[in-house]
């Protein structure tokens, strides 16, 4: 199935993805650990369901040396051995983030502790705005049907330069 809407070829979309694209960059400029920032963005878009950022972020994070293995098993990083106390951290901010219909207090305050504990204030501003940015990629990409499959490592930058 194609994309309902290209959001790149119009007008207003194109120059909304470009704005977009630079609180992408600052957030990638952050000193929130890039690893921690694929696997963020990789597991709010398994909760959302965004075949598309799934697609991008598994194939950014490998092109940048994550393994299979860590990859894989994102979804079930609680019942995995392989992620730091740091990186557990992040998951679990980023789903409570994500799942805030399901959690009415949204991250609750073990989870920011335990954010807290492992994060600097510039890490966890970071945190804070890449689960809010992945959350609104992850709606643009669904509403308008965006596929994952294509995507190659460098696409999202290239098409925005």
């Amino acid at each position: 199935m194609d994309a309902r809407f290209n959001l790149f070829e119009n007008e207003l979309a194109g120059r909304f993805a470009k704005r977009f694209a630079g609180v992408g960059h600052l957030i990638q400029q952050s000193p929130l650990p890039q690893s921690t920032q694929e696997l963020v963005s990789l597991r709010a878009s398994q909760i959302n369901g965004c075949g598309h950022c799934i697609d991008m972020h598994v194939k950014e994070a490998a092109a940048a040396g994550e393994t299979a293995v860590r990859l894989h098993l994102v979804a079930a990083w609680r019942e995995s051995t392989v992620f730091t106390e740091a990186e557990r951290a992040a998951l679990a901010f980023a789903e409570e983030g994500t799942r805030l219909a399901d959690a009415h207090e949204g991250v609750s305050d073990e989870t920011w502790a335990l954010a807290r504990k492992h994060y600097d204030d510039d890490q966890l501003a970071a945190l804070i705005c890449l689960v809010a940015v992945i959350n609104a990629a992850n709606r643009l990409a669904v509403i308008v049907h965006m596929r994952g499959g294509s995507y190659e490592p460098g696409m999202f930058a290239a098409a925005l330069d």
